[in-house]
């Protein structure tokens, strides 16, 4: 990915680069949430026809400490430019601010049109029409906070509840997944020929795991370009309203349990938000199974992104500057490993084995739900810069012949088969004894 800046003028001290300021701040964000720092996280509530209400009954103060919380850290990590970046962090929050609210208009938000398609359309709207200005660019540091969110993405995946469904959740989750992405990377690669590695590899990784946290973390391992990301956001984004609104339909039609459909569910919906939905028109078991096979997924978004970073090192890269493959040294594969992903287990294991003996369940429910709204609120920043660094020209030229969109409803098809057989094997009473 592109940077505004030169890496010497985004360090703050010596030695830290950005990819560790992701982990230090990342944590630094998690421990603020559970001393009590930042004890709320306020967004705009659901509204029908008055935006204002919205923000009806919330404190002016919490909106004060979140917009801290959120820049605090691109300061920090901006080091000696910091002062150049505030303007156009505040820019971006307030647009992301603008996205969350019409995201939380009730009819899109029942459509399935959240805050992240909306973000991104602004971003996309800005630099297509008046462009970006470098002074608003400066601000849109998306890498920063894509790594910030995938950081405190890794404190809601406790591992209780991955044991909790054991072997059958495992199953669904892990072994389709990759089996999933090497049927994509060699369809795009091999048959449909796709000119971009980099491109293929985020739609396969998108489709296969967590939709879009996995794939700003792939464009991250990889360095992707900005337009390659916003296409495969924006296509993940698309086909998840159409899959929460016609999987369940799907469950029902063949008649398969709530447990068989909500695992189905929480291994092909690309969204957790729209998992959790789609799982909840079957029943409370399906929704329970389905959040829980798709957080058992997302745990595999660090090792696939740390699999991957390697693989681009050794093959990929050799092949794209016209050289043979190479054997990496350790200095190579650990320059280029995603630090982010250190900070993502690091949080995972902080609040199973640290915050869950010592608040208990509630008190780690409780320091997740501000993490998890910290995460949204950095994820809308990120889209929004996404959509600012990005060209629609640019974005039209990745869609020649259709191909990735070939790429991703291949892939789809797919993964909603092998997951089905995948589900009906693990929680239909077929492998393994469930509790119907």
């Amino acid at each position: 990915m592109v940077s505004v800046m030169p890496e010497q003028e985004r360090r703050a001290i010596p030695g830290i680069s950005e990819d560790w300021w992701s982990v230090i701040l990342g944590l630094g964000l998690l421990l603020a949430v559970v001393v009590g720092l930042v004890a709320t996280c306020p967004k705009p509530s659901a509204w029908y026809s008055d935006p204002l209400g919205a923000f009806a009954g919330q404190s002016a103060s919490a909106w004060a400490i979140l917009a801290v919380a959120l820049l605090g850290p691109i300061a920090v990590a901006a080091g000696r430019a910091a002062r150049t970046v505030v303007l156009g962090v505040c820019v971006v929050m307030g647009l992301a601010a603008l996205a969350k609210l019409v995201g939380a208009q009730r009819s899109l938000h029942e459509l399935g049109l959240g805050y992240a398609l909306w973000a991104l359309a602004m971003g996309l709207l800005v630099s297509n029409t008046v462009g970006t200005p470098k002074w608003l660019l400066a601000g849109a540091r998306s890498e920063l906070l894509i790594k910030l969110g995938l950081v405190l993405l890794g404190a809601e995946l406790l591992v209780e509840r991955i044991v909790a469904l054991g072997g059958p959740g495992l199953m669904v989750a892990y072994l389709v997944t990759p089996a999933v992405i090497l049927l994509m990377w060699h369809l795009g690669r091999r048959v449909l020929k796709m000119a971009s590695p980099s491109l293929t590899i985020i739609i396969a990784c998108a489709t296969s795991v967590c939709g879009v946290s996995a794939a700003v973390a792939i464009a991250a391992a990889v360095r992707a370009r900005k337009e390659e990301l916003t296409l495969a956001i924006g296509m993940t984004m698309i086909f998840t309203v159409a899959m929460m609104v016609g999987m369940p339909a799907l469950c029902r039609a063949m008649e398969l349990s709530d447990l068989v459909g909500g695992a189905w569910i929480g291994g092909t919906v690309d969204s957790t938000g729209a998992v959790v939905a789609a799982g909840a028109m079957l029943g409370e078991r399906a929704e329970r199974v389905a959040a829980i096979v798709k957080m058992i997924q997302n745990t595999m978004i660090g090792f696939i992104a740390f699999v991957v970073a390697l693989y681009w090192v050794a093959r990929i890269e050799p092949e794209q500057g016209g050289g043979k493959r190479i054997k990496p040294s350790l200095a190579t594969l650990w320059e280029r490993f995603p630090k982010f992903v250190l900070g993502f287990v690091g949080a995972s294991l902080v609040a199973s084995f640290v915050l869950t003996p010592a608040l208990g369940s509630e008190g780690v429910a409780a320091v997740t739900k501000v993490s998890k709204g910290l995460r949204s609120w950095l994820f809308a920043m990120a889209f929004v810069s996404i959509g600012l660094e990005s060209s629609v020209r640019k974005l039209a030229a990745q869609m020649t012949g259709g191909k990735p969109i070939v790429l991703y409803g291949v892939g789809q098809v797919a993964n909603i088969v092998l997951t089905v057989l995948a589900a009906w094997l693990a929680f239909g009473g077929v492998l393994f004894e469930v509790d119907r």
